[in-house]
């Protein structure tokens, strides 16, 4: 099954026969057969036609939508899933800050071991740097985290963790770039550019299984219920920011498949020219399906994605305890 990604500015998504083509000016830039896809992105100033409108709908292709700066603005779905059940269930967990308290932990958990493994990882790899005392440092939050009785607790030491990650983050940038700390909004430099790029594409893809799963990706549990704010999403993409993001934009530009010419300063942002988002999103997908070893086998990202959320609506409908991604 193929993922599509569509940045080119004017062109249009059309349904011919058993296919879906691409076309701009009058020009096809790509036909495929209709049931090979299994999701879209599409980026910026972008047509759909009715009648391919329908059949993503029919179909249950997952279609978001970003801005050409890659913020997420919605998606196109079908019916909502019918399993009722599982989200009265999960508003009446809601209710509970015993359960918030303990799920949240569980999110925390997950960050800070994945930030731990990943900077163990690169120290080893690379003898030049120190990561000692902040991977001791990340140990001790975990001890602390056992004993956090309340949202706002487990909130300030998630900050505490992420200060000690990204300073040791800016030095495993080994080429022509400066990183001082995380700023999400507005991203002022192009590490957080790719960050927030990259951060923004994965919660759309978290946000469309919560959704087919039963699950109201609005309502979390960690993070606070704000209008248009999918709290969930937000509470679940915190295990796989290193392990998918922070790792492919530290790849990315190690590499140097992403330079600093790939970049542009718009309105007091830092943003990715069309061009560089593209390669942006070649990575991605290499990364989304890079396969790792599971209790359930060798699955890649999105496969796992998909496990993780399984396991949270049973922790929600059957009590059964929420076990956090780890990667090895």
């Amino acid at each position: 099954m193929s993922t599509l990604y569509l940045i080119e500015q004017g062109a249009k998504l059309k349904k011919e026969s058993k296919k879906i083509v691409i076309e701009k000016e009058g020009k096809i830039l790509l036909e495929l057969p209709d049931f090979k896809l299994e999701k879209i992105f599409i980026f910026g100033n972008i047509q759909i036609s009715t009648q391919a409108m329908k059949f993503l709908l029919n179909s249950g292709i997952d279609t978001s939508f970003f801005n050409i700066n890659g913020k997420f603005i919605g998606k196109l779905m079908p019916v909502e899933s019918k399993n009722i059940f599982l989200r009265i269930a999960q508003f009446e967990k809601y209710k509970s800050d015993e359960f918030k308290i303990n799920i949240s932990k569980k999110f925390i958990e997950g960050k800070i071991r994945n930030a731990r493994t990943y900077l163990l990882k690169f120290q080893r790899n690379h003898p030049e740097v120190d990561f000692s005392q902040s991977i001791e440092n990340l140990s001790d939050n975990l001890d602390e985290l056992k004993r956090k009785n309340s949202i706002g607790s487990v909130l300030g030491l998630e900050g505490r963790a992420s200060a000690i990650y990204f300073e040791c983050f800016g030095k495993m940038i080994l080429k022509n770039f400066e990183f001082d700390k995380r700023i999400p909004r507005p991203p002022r430099d192009p590490i957080n550019s790719l960050l927030s790029f990259g951060y923004s594409i994965l919660t759309s893809e978290i946000f469309s299984v919560l959704s087919a799963s039963g699950l109201d990706p609005y309502l979390g549990f960690l993070h606070s219920v704000e209008y248009g704010r999918p709290a969930l999403a937000l509470d679940l993409i915190e295990e796989f920011r290193q392990p998918i993001i922070d790792r492919l934009v530290i790849e990315m530009i190690n590499k140097e498949i992403i330079k600093v010419d790939a970049f542009k300063e718009e309105k007091g942002q830092v943003l990715l020219k069309e061009e560089s988002i593209r390669a942006f999103l070649d990575q991605y997908e290499r990364r989304i399906r890079t396969i790792q070893n599971t209790e359930e086998g060798e699955k890649n990202y999105r496969e796992i994605i998909n496990i993780q959320i399984r396991k949270l609506s049973k922790t929600i409908q059957e009590d059964k305890e929420y076990t956090p991604f780890e990667i090895k």
